[in-house]
């Protein structure tokens, strides 16, 4: 039984690279036999030096040295097979071969080191991307959540695009941002939004001082990730908060310069657009009474859609917008966590797998009658 566990480990160790390893092997025996065949004034052994150059392609430095070192052994064999091993035009080539084979296996091992510290890194970053972006959660009170995250820098799996919600004692308080621009640059000030709304979020009565608190944070500490004071203009972010209740259907709303959501109600799409939304956070310095509040009905069954520009602001080939609220009819009959499937998909169709943007989006259904327990996501 022992035998067969280190058989086993030594076959998963290996199967990597196991089969694409016998094409340097091949190339190594095809270039010896043929250079047996071939006239004596044809050499083909300095072509052995691809066998390790193909290897170190795909394969570590010390499957790289194995595959080199059976290149110089061929090399030598030829060597001996005409007599001319110590002959000074084969022992040239032997030890050209041993160098350019020292030489690769020197840039594969390079190759090697810094992919684990890419690697390394990238896991740091990923353990920071996910703590301050967690996942909301699945059940919050009567409302079903599902959430979709698609970062337009490759590698990134969170950018300037922020959401969460918190549970409070009369219901369920939302927000989702778009902080100006994309990419890792942006997760700094994100985290400030973030940052800022957990602690304050169940602090204020409405959403204005809620959103007047929160702009104070963003504009004291925004500067911080300016480098230049033009700058300070460029930097603001876009919100939409939202106060939904344990009880009751009439669902309110400020909107801080954010696209509106959607609201799936009886197999129909409408959008909720807020006839006087405020600026981005961090432009204005607002007072409350300057904030509006927008209420709608958010009934059982119905499912509302937050969601950041990066979505209707996808382009095709053509330079189409990608018609968000008419691909959305599609699908009102679908769960949260469906419908964003269905989404993700055709998104990505749309712009044929490439985002300008950090694209967020949430998905709250309404159930028919609440739930025990609250939530902070």
């Amino acid at each position: 039984m022992g035998q067969r566990r280190r058989s086993g480990g030594l076959w998963q160790r290996w199967q990597p690279s196991h089969a694409l390893v016998m094409f340097p092997i091949a190339l190594i025996v095809v270039i010896t036999v043929v250079d047996f065949l071939v006239p004596a004034d044809v050499h083909l052994g300095p072509l052995l030096v691809v066998a390790p150059a193909l290897t170190a392609s795909f394969a570590g430095p010390r499957l790289t040295a194995f595959i080199g070192v059976l290149a110089i052994g061929a090399q030598a064999f030829i060597g001996i097979h005409f007599g001319v091993l110590t002959s000074r035009n084969v022992m040239v080539q032997i030890v050209s071969l041993a160098v350019l084979t020292s030489l690769i296996v020197f840039f594969c091992r390079v190759r090697e080191r810094r992919r684990r510290e890419l690697a390394k890194v990238r896991s740091v970053a990923e353990s920071a991307q996910k703590a301050l972006l967690r996942p909301l959660p699945h059940r919050i009170g009567p409302l079903r959540i599902a959430s979709l995250y698609l970062a337009a820098e490759d590698e990134a799996e969170i950018g300037g695009d922020l959401y969460t919600a918190t549970g409070t004692d009369d219901g369920v308080r939302m927000i989702i941002g778009d902080v100006r621009g994309h990419g890792m640059s942006a997760v700094g000030e994100s985290a400030l939004l973030l940052g800022a709304f957990r602690v304050v979020a169940d602090q204020h009565a409405t959403l204005p001082t809620l959103a007047v608190a929160l702009d104070r944070s963003v504009s004291r500490y925004l500067v911080d990730f300016v480098e230049t004071e033009d700058e300070i203009d460029e930097h603001f972010i876009t919100a939409l908060l939202l106060e939904i209740p344990s009880h009751g259907r009439m669902t309110r709303m400020t909107c801080c310069g954010h696209p509106p959501p959607l609201l799936l109600h009886e197999h129909r799409v409408r959008t909720l657009t807020s006839p006087h939304p405020a600026p981005p956070l961090g432009v204005a310095g607002l007072r409350a009474a300057q904030y509006p509040v927008d209420e709608f009905a958010f009934d059982a069954g119905d499912t509302l859609i937050l969601y950041t520009d990066g979505v209707t602001e996808a382009r095709d080939e053509r330079g189409v917008f990608y018609p968000f609220a008419q691909r959305v009819e599609q699908w009102t009959t679908s769960s949260p966590e469906a419908l964003l499937g269905h989404i993700r998909r055709d998104l990505l169709a749309h712009c044929r797998g490439h985002l300008s943007d950090d694209a967020a989006i949430v998905a709250i259904q309404r159930n028919s009658a609440p739930r025990p327990g609250g939530a902070d996501g």
